[in-house]
């Protein structure tokens, strides 16, 4: 058996990406159930939300994977801030909304001391992070209890530091990768690698087990990723249609249209760079806009423009989240979706 599976009590050494917003426990579930690693996304959900959806996952008695953020909240900007309602104000105006009522606010949390506290009532096996590792302190009381760390890397350097402050194993997030990019240590984007250049790259720098993320759609994506050195596989754009996600049929129509083949990285959804195909506000402004408040302020103040506009059938102001591989994207259960990638490992 892969090792990373039978450290993990899986059939598979297959992780399915956290996806906030578009998923919850039931997808999380469906995947383990079939064999892989579900994975349960935290860093959006309240403490009481989170406590819910961690009584569901541990009665299953399924293996499971809770998926936290480590950045660090921003400072106060109010020039950048107020910027940014200048640049959305249009917008607000067109729809007829009241841009002196536009909302500001983080909506997404780093891991914290309350989270960590959560966590250990429930014990859960896995616990991965984004941007990096919580400080020290935390971290040693989430492996108190046993749990195996995971975090992302978009760089050898990235995967040197997260091996060298306690990772037990590392995911190679390649550029292609749907959603928020995992880059902590600089925010030059132009270090970043794809997948396949990217992996070997850190398998062979680094100790611990190296899972590939990012395109890997279908059982020759994992095939490739394996015999690149991988030890298992993340996927997440292939689950984004499954009948157990949660994303809505604007998303879902255009993952499953030729707009799925172009997509960009863009700061205007939160403030960091995340791919997803393009939408009206990524068109009209720059994609990439110094004038995003930093991450994750930028999101509050679209939400009335998305609701408004999803209201009257559009995705004007959607985050429409996909890798550059959507090719797998179909309606279907999601256990159906891990066993055709699985098949990836028989060989």
């Amino acid at each position: 058996m892969n090792a990373l599976a039978e450290r993990l009590r899986l059939r598979f050494p297959l992780i399915q990406a956290p996806m906030a917003g578009v998923q919850g426990s039931a997808l999380a579930l469906a995947v383990s159930g079939a064999g892989g690693l579900g994975s349960l996304p935290a860093a959006m959900l309240t403490p009481e939300a989170l406590r819910a959806e961690l009584r569901t996952l541990a009665a299953s008695g399924l293996p499971y994977n809770v998926n936290f953020f480590c950045h660090s909240p921003p400072a106060p900007d109010p020039a950048r801030q107020a910027a940014w309602h200048a640049l959305l104000q249009p917008y607000y105006d067109e729809m007829g909304l009241d841009a002196s009522a536009m909302p500001a606010g983080a909506g997404r949390q780093p891991f914290s001391a309350e989270a960590a506290a959560l966590l250990a009532e429930f014990k859960p096996p896995v616990v991965s992070f984004h941007f990096g590792l919580p400080a020290p302190a935390l971290l040693a009381q989430v492996k108190a209890w046993g749990a195996f760390v995971l975090s992302s890397a978009t760089t050898v350097a990235e995967a040197l530091w997260l091996q060298a402050h306690g990772a037990d194993a590392i995911i190679a997030q390649g550029l292609e990768a749907g959603g928020h990019r995992g880059h902590f240590l600089s925010a030059d984007l132009s270090l970043q690698m794809g997948s396949f250049a990217l992996l070997p790259q850190v398998a062979a720098a680094v100790r611990v087990p190296v899972i590939a993320a990012g395109g890997v759609a279908d059982a020759a994506g994992v095939r490739a990723a394996m015999q690149l050195g991988a030890a298992g596989v993340q996927a997440g754009t292939a689950y984004l249609c499954s009948d157990e996600a949660s994303t809505g049929a604007l998303h879902r129509a255009a993952l499953q249209s030729e707009a799925a083949r172009h997509t960009q990285l863009t700061t205007l959804m939160s403030g960091r760079p995340a791919r997803g195909m393009p939408n009206r506000l990524m068109r009209e402004l720059e994609p990439l806009h110094p004038a995003a408040p930093a991450f994750p302020l930028a999101t509050a103040a679209l939400a009335p423009l998305r609701a408004a506009a999803e209201k009257a059938g559009s995705a004007d102001f959607s985050p429409l989240w996909c890798g550059q591989n959507a090719s797998a994207c179909r309606n279907a259960p999601a256990a159906e979706i891990t066993h055709a990638l699985a098949q990836g490992f028989a060989a």
